[in-house]
């Protein structure tokens, strides 16, 4: 497998690409001469960022529908390979939050976080890979989470299913190692994006506990959406397996390789003191 990957003169297919690091990284893959198919449920979202994206001289493509719909899923890579004649960038951005412990959450909305946090990226992958494969270099990109290294208390189902992107990247770059598809596992730390503001809670929570907790997780997001994208956009170009972005997802995957067990103990006694 070649050792870099020339985005320019491409196509990538990037969902959730409305808003946050969607929009960031189909911005600089836009100016790196990168054609995009621009998927989200926010078509206004998704209208700007086109927008951007074609004032820099590429051909772009707008596809709104709800990853959580299959049907809608499996009859995306046929529209992407009408408008742009082939594949050879996928990246599964797109992702919701569910905050809450998890004996307080109500079932139906951790079936709709897994459908867009992993069936989605599973499907949608599955769906891709003839187009993909088809190319003799190509690149599939997964974005698991901080929360995707350690699973902190509250954060149970989208822990889940962001360790799960995880299990099913590493696999699926192990079953392509050696041929021209590329694996990129992504794990970003806290990006300010909107997912805490979109997050479900639990539905009996008290609002004054819902606002103040939403607060409190939104004070973690502080790096700015195009930074993370340009780390990404560097993994990809370098055929990376793995990217990790950020300081605080750095320092956590320090501390749970060296307490595999007990990080969480030492992780909050550390917010405690903060």
């Amino acid at each position: 497998m070649a050792r870099s990957f020339v985005v320019g003169g491409r196509t990538a297919l990037v969902t959730g690409a409305a808003s946050g690091i969607g929009a960031a990284l189909s911005r600089a893959l836009a100016a790196r001469g990168c054609a995009l198919a621009l998927a989200d449920r926010d078509g206004e979202g998704l209208a700007t960022v086109a927008a951007s994206a074609r004032a820099q001289g590429v051909a772009v493509s707008e596809h709104t529908l709800d990853l959580a719909d299959a049907g809608a899923i499996a009859a995306l890579p046929a529209a992407v390979q009408s408008r742009h004649g082939g594949l050879h960038l996928l990246v599964n951005n797109a992702g919701v939050a569910l905050a809450g412990r998890f004996e307080e959450t109500d079932l139906d909305d951790v079936a709709w976080l897994m459908d867009v946090n992993l069936h989605a990226v599973m499907r949608l992958t599955h769906a891709c890979l003839p187009l993909l494969r088809a190319e003799p270099q190509a690149q599939i990109v997964n974005l698991s989470s901080l929360f995707g290294i350690i699973a902190p208390a509250g954060q149970a189902a989208y822990a889940a299913s962001k360790f799960a992107v995880r299990g099913f990247s590493e696999a699926l770059a192990h079953e392509y190692e050696g041929t021209g598809l590329g694996v990129t596992l992504v794990h970003p730390g806290g990006v300010a994006t909107r997912i805490a503001r979109n997050a479900r809670l639990p539905r009996t929570l008290d609002p004054a506990a819902t606002t103040q907790g939403l607060a409190a997780f939104e004070r973690l997001l502080t790096m700015e959406p195009e930074v993370a994208a340009a780390a990404i956009l560097r993994g990809i170009e370098r055929r990376e397996r793995r990217v990790v972005i950020g300081k605080d997802a750095r320092r956590a995957l320090l501390i749970q390789r060296l307490m595999p067990v007990r990080y969480w103990s030492l992780i909050r006694r550390s917010m405690d003191e903060g």
